[in-house]
């Protein structure tokens, strides 16, 4: 499971037992113990994915995330002692992909990189079979390059977001609950609530849509769930 993982905590004990774990699995990793030296990491580095804590000297992990979705689309743990329900809204409100409480299981951390690693290989390498574009009026999605352009303009879509969307556009008409969306975007191992889904779906419809109130595109069969009106 190859891949270069960016550790970014003010605790030099949990970024050296994370740092020797992860490298246990034949991965690379880099440190940073503060939020600027992390934004200047990732501006300089291609990592396949971002372990950050949310309280950071000099920019704290909320700000880091809302930064780092300016220029890259990695995927973004948060790794935390905050584990409110309104903590973890407010954190994938600012782009993260996923959320682990401290104190964690190294077991459970391992595994969840490895989720977020098994979907980069398998959206890097689609089947002939596949659909790799497809175009809805002024949506264009291009699934083989993960870039998503509406009125010709490349919208910046984060890891998560962009998997939702995939997954809806590529089943047109087809409803999904958030329950179903949980499970197939993050995992049967993910444990966080359905909120997760609808602040990534909004999140979705601000970028996507032109009237988000109003949607185009990403459509809600209300008291069931999410749907591609293709």
């Amino acid at each position: 499971m190859p891949g270069r993982i960016l550790i970014v905590d003010d605790e030099k004990a949990i970024v050296k037992g994370l740092k020797y774990s992860i490298e246990q699995d034949g991965m690379e990793t880099d440190a940073a113990y503060d939020g600027e030296e992390a934004l200047a990491l990732a501006r300089e580095n291609k990592y396949d994915l971002v372990l950050l804590d949310l309280m950071l000297p000099k920019i704290d992990g909320m700000e880091v995330c809302r930064q780092l979705r300016s220029f890259t689309d990695v995927p973004v743990i948060f790794l935390t002692a905050k584990g409110d329900d309104m903590d973890k809204i407010m954190g994938f409100e600012s782009g993260a992909d996923d959320y682990i409480v401290k104190p964690f299981n190294i077991l459970e951390v391992k595994a969840r990189i490895k989720v977020f690693m098994r979907r980069s290989r398998k959206n890097a390498a689609p089947t002939g079979q596949e659909k790799k574009v497809v175009e809805n009026g002024e949506f264009r999605l291009d699934i083989e390059n993960r870039r998503l352009f509406i009125k010709g303009s490349e919208i910046n879509l984060t890891a998560k977001e962009y998997d939702i969307l995939e997954l809806l556009v590529t089943h047109p008409g087809k409803v999904y609950s958030r329950d179903n969306l949980r499970e197939l975007v993050w995992g049967s191992d993910f444990h966080g609530d359905a909120r997760t889904v609808d602040v990534h779906v909004r999140r979705l419809r601000e970028k996507v849509e032109e009237t988000p109130g109003s949607p185009a595109y990403i459509q809600t069969k209300w008291g069931v769930g999410y749907y591609y009106k293709g």
